[in-house]
């Protein structure tokens, strides 16, 4: 009953917005793309960027993403403006106020930003996530004409064109089937993702690695943090993989963001090996720099290991609530590998708490230190012509 009456009221409001729909022009000039997520997410986006580039190079690209993740995309070519957006819902602190102006929030942002967006008279809007009913609404309110978006129920009444929605595709395919949308060219068969550090984030990268006498020949980079508590993997089996590593002849490094520095010191307390930990003393953009000299990425579902792929360089993955299907990496599975417990309950997308009210979830307490290691020698073997170190 509840869904029933949200569904009634979202087509009511989809039906009085389309009276403020502007004329549609008979070519396309101004792009939006609505992409409300973290910052892995976003970098997934980005070959959906470079394909609207080829498909409309005389158009002008927005990008209107969340504060938290702007910086993933501010040296991308393919795109002109970004925008940010404080989209309801994806933010990770609760917003101020009461229980009342926390529930109207979403609603005066919707309209707040909608007329914003009106005055960019843009052509097109392509709604980045499947099932962000917000954003859809966003693009009616601000008058776009061609709005172009998944046939999720609650999306529906505010699309011009819904493609058909399969739950289980990657998110960077539907990305690429919005552009496909559009009239162009044909695209590449693949499109990877992209992440460009700075010059400066490059010199830093390179200073650091001097100064801790490190050869980016035999560098291996762990990765244990993430948001989400239950996408975590243990301390002590990260420092059992890590000590393998080391005696297998990889200089290690032990990396993490702001706020992991206390679970970066627990692996490297687990260890029989020293290990340097770099947990929140590096931007963005000096990480991207650092993970792009390694020989091999270790860590969870998390955008630092995205970042990794995105600049070809070999990385494992190990996924348990989350769903790799969608949300995995972007490249050759030959040379970025899952690793995952197939549970009958697995992926859930519950990531801050096991809904089977476990202290510890069963999806990553089955992942064991043997499959990750196997993994890591395995991909090295086939990691040929490249002149890095193998892990024996």
């Amino acid at each position: 009953m509840k869904h029933t009456l949200r569904l009634l009221l979202l087509r009511l409001l989809a039906l009085a917005a389309r009276a403020w729909v502007l004329p549609r022009q008979a070519t396309i000039a101004r792009v939006l793309y609505l992409k409300p997520d973290h910052l892995g997410d976003i970098l997934l986006a980005t070959p959906v960027f470079a394909a609207l580039r080829a498909r409309q190079p005389q158009a002008h690209i927005t990008a209107m993403v969340g504060p938290w993740s702007a910086s993933m995309l501010a040296r991308n070519p393919d795109i002109d403006t970004i925008l940010t957006c404080p989209f309801p819902g994806f933010e990770r602190q609760a917003p101020a106020g009461g229980r009342l102006m926390r529930r109207l929030r979403p609603y005066v942002l919707l309209f707040h930003y909608g007329m914003l967006l009106r005055r960019g008279n843009y052509d097109v809007a392509l709604i980045g996530r499947d099932d962000h009913w917000w954003g859809a609404a966003l693009a009616l309110l601000a008058g776009i004409p061609l709005r172009i978006g998944f046939a999720v129920p609650e999306c529906r009444p505010f699309l011009s064109v819904a493609l058909p929605w399969n739950a289980h595709d990657h998110v960077t395919a539907q990305g690429l089937a919005l552009v496909q949308a559009l009239p162009g060219p044909p695209l590449p068969a693949y499109i990877p993702a992209r992440f460009t550090p700075a010059p400066a984030d490059h010199a830093w990268a390179e200073s650091w690695l001097r100064e801790n006498t490190l050869a980016a020949e035999r560098l291996v980079i762990i990765h244990p943090g993430t948001a989400g508590p239950d996408k975590l993997w243990f301390p002590e089996r990260w420092a059992a993989v890590a000590d393998e590593l080391v005696r297998a002849g990889a200089q290690l490094v032990l990396t993490g963001g702001p706020g992991e520095e206390a679970l970066v010191a627990a692996v490297a307390a687990a260890m029989h090996t020293p290990a340097i930990q770099l947990a929140g003393r590096t931007s963005v953009g000096q990480l991207a720099a650092l993970l792009g000299r390694a020989s091999l990425v270790l860590g969870v579902d998390s955008g630092p290991l995205h970042i990794a792929a995105a600049q070809a360089i070999p990385s494992i993955h190990l996924y348990g609530p989350g769903d790799a299907g969608r949300f995995g990496p972007w490249g050759d599975p030959a040379q970025h590998r899952v690793i995952r417990a197939e549970l009958w309950c697995s992926p859930c997308g519950v990531f801050s708490a096991c809904p089977r009210g476990l202290v510890q979830p069963e999806c990553m307490q089955q992942i064991a230190t043997e499959q990750v290691l196997a993994a890591a020698r395995q991909l090295h073997g086939n990691h040929k012509n490249d002149g890095k170190a193998k892990l024996q």
